[in-house]
């Protein structure tokens, strides 16, 4: 389920000189179909279903009531807005951990992509700026315990894991376990706002979450959360908002060149397999990268015909557990990519 999230997340362009990778060992082999173009690979393969809900339907929220624009929906606040449960100058979050290693709870993890309002462009250096309660459903006010902030990288993407948060009575009912968001893209008003997560039997009743149109709609809020297979809750949202972003040259760039089509296993603890398609005959490469946009390992980089390949990632040992991208280029495009999560 994750993996077919983030195939609706696209991989901006990387500095690659001035990065460092390890890189211990890859293989690359042509797979048996033979086709002659983008078409007929999608109609022969698996991913033909796949391509064509690849347009994300994004969930994200407004700062005011606005339709769509180019088929995605901008960013709306939330009903009850900031809460009286907000601290001024929250600490930077160190290594994406939000909540402490000891913190009681289910532990989750929250990422995604900030994007211009018409979804062509990321927006890196975005502040966004979280907190939420704690398992019992309370909040540090004294301190800064659940609370902090990160910025987007070049790509404009964020992550950060935390626990799942408790709930608290709001007057005779339950609020709905949530996580408050400040986002301020680089010279743009702060949006502030507040998610949700799917099958929370408090969701119907609550003032804010329950609001389904006008300029406080949550629909797009509430999101699902996935097991990752070690305990941890993974759920993805991306952010919408106005802002001065970087190209990412959409454009169905994917389906017009080539695409990561699956990564497996994953999570994974020796090697991981990709499995990709080129559609026209061109340069293709292969990389994977680190949560900062550095590059870790350069798996494949040579002209293919168009067909459908697979490669295979072993870390050195010296690359340490966590969340890695596999990044596919196009005649030096990026055009693809999709999220990992290493553990040793």
């Amino acid at each position: 389920m994750l993996a077919e999230l983030f195939l609706r997340v696209w991989y901006g362009n990387s500095n690659l000189s001035s990065t460092i990778g390890y890189f211990s060992k890859y293989q690359s082999k042509a797979m048996s179909d033979t086709n002659t173009g983008r078409r007929k690979f999608l109609k022969n393969s698996s991913i033909a279903a796949l391509a064509t809900g690849i347009i994300p339907a994004f969930a994200v929220a407004t700062k005011a009531a606005q339709p769509a624009i180019g088929g995605c929906n901008p960013t709306t606040l939330d009903y009850y807005g900031e809460g009286p449960f907000y601290t001024q100058n929250p600490p930077d979050i160190v290594n994406n951990q939000l909540a402490g290693a000891t913190e009681a709870g289910t532990r989750i993890s929250i990422s995604g992509v900030v994007r211009t309002l018409d979804c062509t462009e990321v927006i890196p250096n975005t502040i966004v700026d979280v907190w939420h309660a704690n398992d019992p459903g309370q909040y540090d006010n004294s301190g800064f315990n659940l609370r902090g902030k990160m910025t987007s990288n070049e790509q404009g993407f964020y992550l950060f894991e935390t626990i799942y948060p408790g709930k608290y009575l709001n007057g005779s009912v339950y609020r709905p376990a949530h996580i408050h968001f400040k986002i301020t893209p680089p010279g743009f008003p702060t949006i502030t706002t507040q998610l949700y997560f799917e099958g929370d039997q408090d969701l119907a009743s609550d003032p804010a979450s329950s609001i389904t149109s006008g300029n406080f709609n949550a629909s797009d809020r509430i999101i699902s959360l996935t097991d990752n297979g070690l305990g941890t809750l993974e759920g993805t949202w991306d952010i919408i908002v106005d802002g001065d972003g970087v190209s990412t040259g959409m454009d169905d760039i994917h389906l017009n060149n080539g695409m990561i089509y699956e990564v497996a296993p994953n999570p994974y603890s020796e090697e991981v397999n990709i499995r990709y398609g080129v559609f026209k005959k061109s340069k293709a490469t292969l990389s994977v990268f680190d949560l900062n946009g550095k590059l870790v390992a350069e798996l494949s980089e040579e002209q293919l015909n168009p067909d459908k390949y697979t490669a295979t990632w072993q870390p050195d040992a010296s690359i340490p557990s966590g969340h890695y991208f596999v990044s596919l280029k196009i005649n030096d495009m990026q055009v693809h990519y999709q999220k990992t999560l290493l553990v040793r």
